[in-house]
């Protein structure tokens, strides 16, 4: 009977925090990763089994998945590892999530929507702060204006800092365009140069385009065809942003962003216990209509990696539940409803004018 969770890249930052999660409610999920020494040194710290593989070898994969019901992939940069696992998941009818904010991931899940119907599994990207909270936003502002025509959101924080796996994900994107969804197409477009002033209700803060997950996902979840992502960063970062415009082609190399990348790893692992617990963060939205009427709200949240590990953990153990029937490519708020990200503490929903 396959009745397991497993936990793929559990060693990482985010998965350390879902696995001690996940633990913590009760769960017994197999944890898994590459780095066999890493993998059974936290399964044993929880008192958990643990089973290391590399996803290139589908034999090894093929034998670690042959009892688990649900993965939960945790291993990034997801551009390298999603196919490779959601193909393995496919092979022996296990469902897929994941922790992914990359456009190119998202799109490419959707792409198994078929092959994930005939194999009677459900993959589902995105199921932590990337794209869960602005997913349910979405969802919710749609169903305020069932005829809009277009979504824009924002997104801030206050306190916290990058892990190591996000950084180095940003980092192997550097010199590439942002994107847009404009009339149903995922559209690239520059850098820094597309920015608004957003009001938060209670402050007003500019934001720079950025291609965020929701430039794929939204449009699955609410059908509104033209999607905008802003983030609030300093005006220093919008400049720099701009100048990569002009030198994409040398952040592109290689051998730049492996610097790029060694100097990350000699830095902390991700914010520390006390830095997520006094962190929070905020995500704006706002549809309108061909007559221009617009519709806006915002979500208050829990610092991002500590809701990441809640909802991700709170999705497998829906995912486990014997009465779970979804296959196919889904989406978090498709399959959850719009009122899913209210049900976590420290949420909660704003309407703005």
């Amino acid at each position: 009977m396959k009745d397991k969770l497993l936990i793929y890249g559990c060693n990482g930052y985010t998965g350390v925090l879902i696995s001690k999660l996940a633990k913590k409610q009760g769960l017994e999920p197999i944890l898994s990763g590459r780095n066999g020494e890493a993998v059974k040194r936290l399964a044993d710290e929880l008192g958990l089994n643990s089973v290391a593989f590399d996803l290139a070898d589908n034999l090894a994969a093929d034998n670690a998945l042959k009892d688990v019901k649900v993965v939960l992939h945790c291993a990034g940069p997801f551009m390298y590892t999603s196919k490779l696992m959601i193909e393995a998941c496919l092979r022996n009818h296990a469902h897929y999530l994941d922790i992914t904010g990359e456009i190119s991931v998202f799109e490419g899940a959707h792409k198994s929507d078929e092959s994930a119907k005939k194999a009677g599994i459900m993959v589902m990207s995105g199921v932590g702060f990337d794209v869960v909270p602005t997913d349910c936003l979405s969802l919710y502002l749609k169903e305020q204006m069932p005829d809009a025509t277009a979504l824009e959101l924002a997104l801030m924080s206050k306190g916290g800092r990058l892990s190591h796996g996000t950084a180095i994900t940003i980092t192997e994107g550097l010199g590439n365009p942002s994107a847009i969804r404009k009339d149903g197409q995922i559209t690239a477009t520059k850098p820094g140069y597309t920015t608004r002033l957003i009001d938060f209700g209670f402050t007003q803060k500019v934001g720079a385009e950025i291609p965020w997950g929701d430039v794929s996902t939204a449009y699955y979840t609410t059908d509104i065809p033209n999607i905008r992502v802003y983030n609030v960063v300093p005006k220093a970062l919008i400049s720099s942003m701009k100048l990569s415009n002009y030198i994409g082609p040398l952040l592109r190399m290689r051998w730049i962003k492996n610097k790029a990348i060694a100097k990350i790893k000699s830095k902390p692992a991700g914010p520390s216990d006390k830095e997520r617990d006094e962190a929070q963060s905020f995500v704006w939205g706002e549809v309108t209509n061909k007559n221009g009427t617009a519709k806006r709200a915002m979500l208050t949240l829990p610092e991002g990696y500590t809701l990441t590990a809640a909802t991700a953990v709170e999705i497998a153990k829906r995912v486990m539940d014997q009465s779970f029937s979804q296959t196919g490519f889904k989406t978090p708020a498709s399959v959850f409803g719009s009122a899913f990200i209210r049900e976590f503490e420290g949420v909660s929903l704003t309407d703005l004018k």
